[in-house]
């Protein structure tokens, strides 16, 4: 493995303030948040796929698919646990490897089988209903996985505290990538993120890994903002993709 299975750690963490500004929509039968750039400043043919954590569409996702429409990428948050995703700071007694094999009624797994339809779907919606032809793919915690399994239709990637990517998928993912880490990660630990620096020097694509200090596994999406350093951490690697979408994606 590059990365752990998701844990608690995956859910814990804060709600953050602000209004949302995009609209929900449908992506055949699955929930998707929309978030879209003034026109003025749009980039043309290029979009945004933002694969998330555990939580899924929710108050904090759909501010940062709101700040990436307002640098210019239309953005979409797809819902990949098919209406059951999980609350924040759910109870330590929650089985998190159970709702994945088999999600909260038994009958709804969050397994790969499962997911990349979604993905898929969300791929050929922007494709053909927007246009899209420079796709770029975000993915946070849970998401990472699905960013590298759908190379060559994402042709650029970043990935923010990834969990549960393999050796293979990374290597697989033969396009530029970009990586916000944490310093405190139980899930993408410091021997997984140098065997990832291994994997990703060897495929030849430009990368980028870059670690945060006195954060953890989840502060680019759920961190305390209150807290001068993690409130810096998220804005950094918030720029940190965008910086490089537009280098290696426009």
């Amino acid at each position: 493995m590059a990365s752990n299975p998701p844990g608690k750690c995956c859910t814990v963490g804060v709600k953050h303030d602000g209004e949302p500004t995009g609209r929900d929509i449908k992506i055949g039968s699955w929930d998707a948040y929309l978030a879209e750039p003034d026109p003025a400043t749009a980039h043309q043919g290029a979009a945004l796929l933002y694969l998330p954590d555990v939580i899924g569409i929710w108050q904090n996702s759909k501010l940062m698919a709101d700040q990436y429409a307002a640098n210019g990428y239309l953005c979409v948050v797809v819902d990949l646990f098919n209406g059951d995703a999980l609350p924040l700071n759910f109870p330590a007694t929650f089985d998190i490897m159970s709702w994945l094999i088999k999600g909260s009624t038994g009958d709804n797994p969050h397994t790969s089988e499962a997911v990349d339809p979604i993905v898929a779907a969300a791929i050929k919606w922007l494709k053909t209903e927007k246009g899209i032809t420079k796709l770029g793919a975000l993915g946070y915690c849970f998401g990472a996985k699905y960013v590298a399994r759908h190379f060559p239709d994402i042709q650029v990637g970043f990935f923010a505290h990834p969990s549960f990517v393999t050796d293979e998928e990374l290597a697989g993912f033969k396009a530029p990538l970009s990586i916000a880490a944490a310093e405190t990660d139980s899930i993408f630990t410091p021997e997984l993120r140098h065997k990832s620096e291994v994997i990703l020097a060897k495929g030849g694509n430009p990368y980028q890994i870059t670690l945060y200090s006195q954060v953890v596994h989840g502060f680019s999406v759920r961190c305390d903002t209150s807290k001068k350093v993690e409130k810096l951490a998220k804005d950094q690697a918030f720029i940190q993709a965008v910086s490089w979408f537009d280098a290696w994606l426009l």
